[in-house]
């Protein structure tokens, strides 16, 4: 074989191995964006349920006002800066967090209302948990401002929509009053409980929502 005829063959074996490598390089890159993005998706849930447990944690042991970005790294071991990618300050990590913890009480509710016996059982069960929800999260001025929230909007309509289809239940059966719209009385009944969080102790708790139901029985 002459010299040209074998630098001829060694050219066309590095074409071929090019060809290859770039074969592969393709077909490696071709599945990288479907286990990358998901790899980044679990990474930023696994960033967001951390940041927010150690929110709830936070609040729990010494209220809203000790949250802060450096108690959040503290708690998680996340870095300051990666916290501020997925959050612009402690107020977005504050709305978050109460946005599921809204949604949290709000299922507690449903899940209340399907384990009764009747409608004047799941009323007096979704009274009384709501009235205690109230009475446990007596807020400061930040509270209420996250309570202004569309979220809260939201949950305070899912609410008045299943109370009143319970009012609405227990009338039609004749346990609870019919002589007042359902949707009237839902509304009065929120009102009504949602005094719970200015009460000083359980047991007044208790008298509010026994209060609140005795006017809700049926006066026949």
């Amino acid at each position: 074989m002459t010299m040209k005829a074998l630098s001829r063959q060694n050219v066309d074996i590095k074409s071929k191995c090019l060809v290859s490598r770039h074969r592969c390089y393709v077909t490696y890159i071709g599945a990288v964006p479907k286990l990358w993005n998901e790899t980044i998706d679990a990474h930023r849930r696994a960033v967001r349920d951390a940041t927010l447990d150690a929110t709830a944690a936070l609040v729990a042991k010494h209220g809203l006002l000790s949250v802060t970005m450096a108690k959040i790294a503290e708690e998680t071991g996340i870095g300051r800066a990666t916290l501020y990618k997925y959050f612009p300050d402690v107020e977005a990590i504050l709305a978050a967090w109460h946005e599921r913890q809204v949604a949290g009480h709000l299922e507690h509710l449903i899940a209340i209302r399907d384990h009764a016996g009747n409608a004047g059982e799941g009323l007096e069960a979704v009274l009384e948990a709501y009235a205690f929800i109230s009475h446990e999260h007596q807020g400061t001025e930040l509270g209420a401002g996250l309570h202004r929230g569309e979220h809260v909007v939201k949950a305070r309509h899912h609410l008045h929509q299943l109370i009143r289809d319970l009012l609405a239940e227990g009338a039609a059966t004749g346990d609870l009053r019919d002589d007042v719209a359902p949707d009237e009385l839902a509304t009065y009944c929120l009102h009504a409980v949602t005094a719970a969080s200015s009460l000083p102790s359980k047991a007044a708790v208790h008298r509010l929502v026994a209060v609140t139901l005795a006017g809700l029985r049926s006066t026949r």
